[in-house]
């Protein structure tokens, strides 16, 4: 079986510790856990590699996040991937820091890039996991939250919460969603 694993993200140096780019952090951490490297092909960043005897395509699209559609639709095409395989790994203000919540299929609950992709694919009937990163802002401040850096005790606890997510990401590559979604929701 082949999956394309997404992480979203913004591309860019002033974008990369965000707390948006969380799909970006949890690609990099899997890829350095998985002894894999990315590339830069079209639409992003992609690797190849193989967790026992499932490949896997990993996808940074080079698109900004609310335009990430086409890079996964490409991908999907480009391998020939379901969609049932696709997994999109994103942040959610929805969730507290850290939490963890894995969906076979679902609405994109307002955030731009899962809209995106629905759009792109004709369907949300994809998996995703989303990684809170809490939404403890004024009203009005979700753009200048989300595109803000942890702050330095969430930062300390990030990586660790990182590997969870790439555990989860592991464990629906090999035993399925639900398995993973029994594991892994709300840790």
């Amino acid at each position: 079986m082949k999956h394309l694993i997404v992480g979203l993200g913004n591309i860019g140096d002033e974008y990369a510790r965000t707390r948006h780019n969380i799909g970006f952090m949890i690609l990099d951490a899997f890829a350095q856990a998985s002894n894999i490297s990315f590339s830069t092909c079209r639409y992003g960043d992609v690797a190849h590699g193989r967790i026992k005897n499932q490949q896997v395509v990993l996808l940074k699209p080079s698109t900004y996040m609310n335009l990430s559609g086409n890079a996964v639709r490409y991908w999907k095409e480009q391998e020939g991937i379901d969609i049932d395989r696709i997994l999109v790994a994103v942040d959610d203000i929805a969730l507290p820091f850290g939490a963890i919540r894995m969906r076979a299929s679902g609405s994109d609950a307002g955030h731009n890039g899962l809209k995106d992709i629905a759009r792109a694919l004709g369907s949300s009937a994809y998996p995703r996991l989303r990684f809170g990163i809490g939404g403890d802002f004024p009203r009005g401040c979700q753009v200048d939250y989300v595109l803000g850096e942890f702050p330095p005790e969430q930062a300390r606890e990030l990586p660790a919460r990182i590997e969870v997510a790439v555990d989860a990401i592991r464990e629906c590559v090999l035993a399925g969603m639900g398995s993973a979604m029994c594991k892994f929701n709300n840790k």
